[in-house]
């Protein structure tokens, strides 16, 4: 398991799993390259990350709806870094982003906003992985994580989001299946030089009405939301050489919600 040495890149570090895939990372002795468009979080946690070990943690501006933007990026991480062993992406439109026709009911749903989350959980995941491949297959431990959900395996409950303003955008799911396919072409496509794999959160808890919660605990069997310390067991496994002969799966970790 130990990562001592060992250089990520690592998509979406100012998000809330994105610091959970952090401090995996860096308990596990890596060096990260935390990447966001919110550049002023990703500083702010790489600097303490470095206050502790130095030199351990560096920010990198991307933004994830300019290709150009995405591939200089991992080009930039690559040189700060000295190298790439580790890619995660854990960044992309969620069912909180406030974009205009993503978050509401269906019907208000637009083309643009769906065409946008393609793109930024889809797309920009391909073109990372094609930019970051040369360096990760010289790592000799190449590695690449991709997040999914649920929703790329099952279709959403409309009964659990009854009584909320809360929305399950198409474009979530349609872009997650994406990726899940994604996972599976480049395990083909980068071995055996590069294994990659997914994770598939459950629903993690952000805070949610009471009304969700509670049905979503119901239907689930662990009876809980993920937290995202429930990840960095995932995380660790697929980065790290416990996971040498894993390629091309999906690592579900949902409490039970999908084994009905």
């Amino acid at each position: 398991m130990d990562l001592s040495g060992r250089r990520a890149i690592l998509v979406g570090g100012a998000g809330h799993i994105g610091l959970g895939a952090a401090e995996t990372l860096w308990e596990l002795g890596a060096n990260i390259a935390l990447l966001d468009i919110d550049l002023d979080t990703c500083e702010r946690r790489a600097q303490e990350m470095s206050g502790r070990r130095a030199g351990s943690a560096c920010a990198v501006y991307c933004d994830l709806l300019q290709a150009e933007s995405a591939m200089a990026a991992i080009q930039g991480a690559i040189q700060l870094l000295g190298g790439a062993d580790i890619l995660i992406n854990c960044a992309g439109y969620v069912g909180t982003t406030k974009v205009r026709g993503w978050a509401v009911p269906f019907e208000q749903q637009t083309a643009e906003a769906f065409e946008e989350a393609i793109f930024v959980n889809l797309t920009a995941a391909f073109v990372m992985a094609k930019e970051a491949r040369s360096s990760l297959q010289q790592s000799g431990h190449g590695s690449i994580i991709l997040f999914l959900s649920t929703y790329a395996m099952v279709g959403p409950d409309p009964s659990l989001y009854v009584g909320t303003e809360m929305a399950n955008p198409v474009g979530y799911g349609a872009s997650k299946g994406g990726l899940l396919q994604l996972t599976r072409y480049l395990a083909t496509t980068f071995a055996p030089t590069i294994r990659v794999n997914a994770i598939s959160p459950g629903g993690v808890w952000r805070g949610y009405p009471e009304t969700f919660h509670e049905r979503y605990k119901a239907r689930t069997p662990l009876k809980r939301m993920a937290v995202e310390e429930d990840l960095k067991g995932a995380i660790a496994f697929l980065a790290s050489d416990l996971s040498a002969y894993v390629t091309g799966h999906n690592l579900v970790v949902d409490g039970g919600w999908t084994a009905w």
